[in-house]
């Protein structure tokens, strides 16, 4: 069967089953070397290498599974990511999933068609075997490094277009999968070796490795991982995450305030993530109960799988009145959000950096989260806010936070300060594009073709 889908305004054939040879598209037809039952029977030959043109800027393909319009780490990061490098002059592409079975491209960002994965987590998708001429396109363009952001299907792509251009493979480890294990194993124990070998398998098929936190380069040092592993954080645009410095901005802050039914003499303790069980919002609800603060509304911003048991909890513990979900917002609007906050709260252990955290931090909040060594360069007890554990700690640091006005301005005033000086995104552009100079410098990369083997 033919899957027809649109690339560049035209029609173009369906996926590729698997089994068509897979070469440049300056290469001439060969022999196909399929026997009667379908099994590929070529083995893999090195050619030369493939020599970037000097004269030309250096060609990145990124991958994810992931892209807009979904909010989540992975995508502002690699959002981010791809506008740094453009602007350090590399030329960037990106390879995706689409929202359905269609494959279609615009802008330099390949959509290849996919089935919805629901089942397994919320929004994933899984993609179709990959149209060949969009990497065809790919192959023809050439790309001198190809950077992974995620682990399954765009990452099959990623490793297969190095492979066969010679080039290097850079991936980015954005996610603590043990912190899932809820959705794919019963066992924490089983699900975390699970995880080590998958994870140390992925890995050692690439050149290079890239976290956001010493906490990450350690959890993969303990899965045996060979591979360099470089830390980089995640950068931001400081230009857009930053607090309300206008009248218009201050004015849009209280609107937005007054729109969701905040009265002016309410503190807002904002969270923005996913509702999701990972996230333990339970538990920061549990706190806002706790606190007995009536003059706090706790603002969760994002959707999730796990809202419907947030408002049962809420219900639960009486605090409905105080508790406010708003939803999916637009992810170009996020910043107008951050700025109707007075503190960011989070209770969540699952984070490899807390992107977040840091868009709150930009925005001059004050962070209230859970004790965790990933925040250690994010959360300075006493400076940028407070690190807590436990229900009593997080109370004695609320009160403190809202029952002094000096000293939360100051705080707020050394968060931005700290994101100026830590998580610029032009420092993140300027890290990864090193990372992938040291790799192409130390590899000798191969161009592989497959040739038939003899029956």
């Amino acid at each position: 069967m033919k899957v027809r889908g649109t690339h560049r305004g035209r029609s173009v054939p369906g996926s590729d089953p698997g089994l068509t040879r897979f070469g440049l598209p300056s290469e001439a037809p060969a022999r196909t070397g399929w026997d009667a039952r379908g099994v590929n029977k070529l083995r893999l030959r090195p050619l030369e290498r493939n020599v970037p043109h000097p004269e030309r800027p250096l060609r990145v393909l990124l991958t994810t599974d992931w892209w807009e319009p979904v909010v989540n780490g992975v995508v502002a990061s690699v959002s981010t990511l791809r506008r740094e490098l453009e602007a350090l002059g590399c030329e960037v592409r990106v390879l995706t999933l689409s929202d359905g079975m269609r494959t279609w491209s615009e802008g330099g960002v390949y959509h290849i068609g996919s089935l919805s994965a629901q089942l397994v987590y919320d929004h994933a998708r899984i993609g179709m075997p990959a149209n060949r001429h969009v990497l065809g396109e790919i192959m023809a363009w050439r790309p001198d490094v190809v950077h992974s952001q995620c682990e399954f299907s765009t990452h099959v792509w990623a490793r297969r277009i190095a492979r066969t251009l010679g080039v290097p493979l850079v991936h980015t480890y954005h996610t603590i999968y043990e912190d899932y294990t809820h959705y794919y194993s019963p066992s924490r124990t089983v699900g975390r070796r699970v995880v080590a070998s998958f994870s140390r398998r992925l890995l050692e098929r690439t050149d290079a490795v890239i976290v956001p936190t010493a906490k990450v380069s350690r959890l993969l040092r303990s899965y045996r991982v060979r591979r360099p592993i470089h830390v980089v954080p995640t950068g931001l645009d400081l230009q857009r995450f930053r607090p309300a410095t206008t009248a218009a901005e201050r004015e849009d802050a209280a609107a937005l305030r007054a729109a969701i039914g905040v009265r002016p003499d309410q503190r807002v303790l904002l969270s923005v993530c996913r509702l999701a069980k990972e996230k333990n919002l339970d538990e920061v609800l549990d706190h806002v109960a706790a606190s007995g603060r009536e003059d706090t509304v706790l603002v969760l911003v994002g959707g999730g799988p796990y809202r419907a048991e947030l408002v049962h909890r809420a219900r639960t513990l009486g605090i409905t009145d105080r508790v406010l979900f708003v939803g999916v917002v637009d992810p170009s609007e996020v910043q107008r959000w951050y700025r109707i906050g007075d503190v960011f709260v989070s209770a969540s252990l699952s984070e490899t950096q807390g992107l977040t955290f840091i868009e709150a931090l930009a925005c001059g909040l004050p962070l209230l989260c859970r004790r965790d060594p990933s925040l250690d360069p994010v959360v300075i007890d006493g400076v940028t806010g407070w690190q807590v554990v436990g229900e009593q700690e997080f109370c004695e640091r609320l009160d403190q936070l809202l029952g002094d006005r000096i000293s939360r301005e100051a705080m707020s005033g050394a968060a931005v300060e700290h994101a100026r000086a830590t998580c610029g995104a032009r420092e993140f552009g300027r890290a990864v594009l090193e990372v992938y100079q040291q790799v192409r410098s130390r590899r000798t990369p191969r161009i592989l073709t497959r040739q038939p083997v003899p029956a």
